[in-house]
């Protein structure tokens, strides 16, 4: 995708970035304070910098690899597999451990736990954020600039609003679902695989993705809390 500001199409993969990274974003800042909570008041402010500045650091090298390499074959297909496993896991509810974060009383040790958990936690971002962006480095950047400052400022206040209103919750994970299907169908694997197919088939593969991770994710959970006893409204 050619970095166009008059496209609709480039709009449109703006805006599922921006709502990928809204729904993706939200545990990396309680992470954050969860590993800087026995820190000094000072000593916070400073781990929380360098904490995210190691972070971002690896996020721009996950971001530029996932760009370079995303356009191999049958990379989008196992992107997009593994996209519709986190869609899937977004809508399950979260085991009674929670954030089971170490929190440390060294300001190194705090900044480490922060990259870590950032770097692993930002693996599914990068995957979504990729798709989405359709194989543009300028859209990738975007995404990451993005991302940054949801993580530092805003994830408490996503994370009110997710609970509040847990519909964020399935279409954000229906958006995933739509990106992961449009990322397995133009895979270059599978396009040679398949015959000459219209143009508006990417966007039934993404419809297809979609109601696929509601439909499985709803199944999941559901089976999840009856076992906990509780039924769902």
């Amino acid at each position: 995708m050619e970095l166009d500001l008059t496209s609709a199409v480039f709009w449109v993969a703006v805006g599922q970035i921006i709502l990928i990274d809204i729904v993706l974003s939200g545990d990396n800042a309680v992470v954050i304070a969860l590993a800087c909570r026995n820190l000094s008041p000072e000593q916070r402010r400073t781990g929380i910098f360098w904490g995210v500045a190691g972070a971002v650091s690896l996020r721009v090298v996950l971001t530029v690899f996932a760009a370079l390499v995303m356009n191999l074959p049958w990379l989008k297909l196992i992107g997009g597999l593994l996209l519709v496993w986190i869609a899937v896991k977004l809508m399950l509810p979260e085991d009674e451990e929670g954030h089971d974060i170490e929190s440390s009383a060294n300001l190194w040790g705090a900044v480490k736990t922060i990259v870590v958990a950032d770097f692993v936690m930002s693996l599914d971002n990068v995957i979504a954020v990729a798709g989405a962006a359709h194989g543009s480095l300028a859209l990738l950047l975007f995404g990451l600039a993005v991302s940054i400052p949801l993580i530092v400022w805003s994830s408490q206040l996503i994370l009110h609003w997710m609970e509040r209103f847990p519909s964020i919750v399935l279409f954000g994970a229906a958006l995933l679902g739509y990106v992961a299907g449009q990322m397995i169908f133009s895979d270059p694997g599978v396009t040679a695989a398949l015959p000459q197919l219209p143009d508006w088939s990417a966007k039934v593969a993404g419809i297809v993705g979609a109601l696929l991770v509601v439909i499985v994710g709803r199944w999941l959970e559901k089976r999840i809390l009856a076992r906990q006893d509780v039924t769902i409204v």
